[in-house]
């Protein structure tokens, strides 16, 4: 039984480039359109080349699959990563960036139907920007390049340095520490998180955070001024930044307290509203939380500033 998300590659109906021993690659093909992935990951098995196509339907499987490759010794170690830009969810250019964090990320060769984010692709470090619809000779090409860039590495590094088990940011900032189950929570220490932005590391305040939405082993940061992808669990950031005043209202959103306006009904559940005006943001409450997060918000002190939404004592609660 063959493992799942993992193709061995089929012998080729023609000759292709010749392999010597001990080269041939672990391709990941990365595309939330199935039909595509199946044609890549078949294109990419029928180069000699190749040894093994690992598919991914999104950035966060694969994240999964490049971060069990590189803590265990029995997966086999990626060594390119055909990926797709436009995906739901982190996208590919995102994914390329977090890829950049690791202490040998793998080349990064982006498939995509579009031709406007090429820049873009290089900027982050693409090894090789391919349209669609696929030739065979320009996959050819980008594999001729991966393996050119992984000789060149071995020459000047010599083998592949350890991987970082835990904590590396995207862009190479590095992570809080992570908090141990039941440990109290280090708000002190979590004041101010790095984030790569754009090659330059900043610090983003966590007064500044409204919420956190969960993407795997991954957590975006939430601003007025725009969104921050770090390598953190969001149980592990509800678990550390409860005492700062952060709630989780559903298993994908953590939130700050002191921003809820409004806990209202919305069809077969609930819904929060958080601020108000043109940058009001309203989040689904799963069922498991609303009855907790009712009685935090009615136990919670007046705001000192109500905005026209807010009740007496606060934020509008249902009963």
């Amino acid at each position: 039984m063959g493992v799942p998300g993992q193709l061995r590659a089929p012998e080729p109906p023609q000759p292709s480039p010749a392999a010597p021993a001990g080269t041939r690659l672990t391709v990941l093909a990365v595309d939330d359109e199935e039909p595509t992935l199946l044609e890549l990951a078949h294109l990419l098995g029928e180069d000699q080349r190749v040894e093994t196509v690992l598919t991914a339907p999104n950035a966060t499987e694969a994240l999964r699959i490049l971060h069990g490759s590189q803590a265990d010794a029995t997966t086999p170690t990626v060594d390119v990563v055909f990926l797709d830009i436009r995906m739901p969810g982190l996208d590919g250019l995102e994914l390329a960036r977090v890829l950049n964090a690791m202490a040998d990320p793998p080349p990064v060769v982006f498939v995509t139907a579009h031709d406007d984010r090429a820049v873009d692709a290089y900027e982050v470090g693409a090894v090789d920007y391919l349209l669609k619809p696929l030739r065979t000779e320009r996959l050819s090409g980008s594999l001729d390049r991966t393996l050119a860039l992984r000789a060149a590495r071995r020459a000047e590094n010599g083998p592949p340095a350890a991987p970082a088990r835990h904590g590396a940011e995207p862009g190479g900032a590095a992570a809080p520490p992570v908090a141990r189950r039941g440990a109290p929570a280090a708000t002190t220490d979590d004041e101010v998180v790095p984030v790569e932005l754009a090659g330059t590391t900043k610090l983003v305040p966590r007064s500044s955070i409204r919420f956190v939405e969960a993407q795997g082993d991954y957590a975006r940061l939430h601003t007025n001024e725009g969104s921050h992808l770090v390598r953190i669990p969001v149980s592990v950031l509800e678990e550390r930044w409860g005492e700062a005043g952060f709630v989780r209202i559903h298993r994908a959103y953590l939130v700050s307290l002191p921003l809820i306006t409004e806990l209202r009904m919305s069809g077969s559940g609930y819904v929060v509203r958080l601020g108000n005006g043109p940058s009001a943001v309203e989040l689904p409450v799963s069922r498991r939380h609303t009855a907790g997060l009712k009685r935090i918000l009615r136990g919670r002190p007046p705001r000192p500033q109500r905005g026209p939404e807010d009740g007496p004592d606060g934020p509008v609660v249902p009963r």
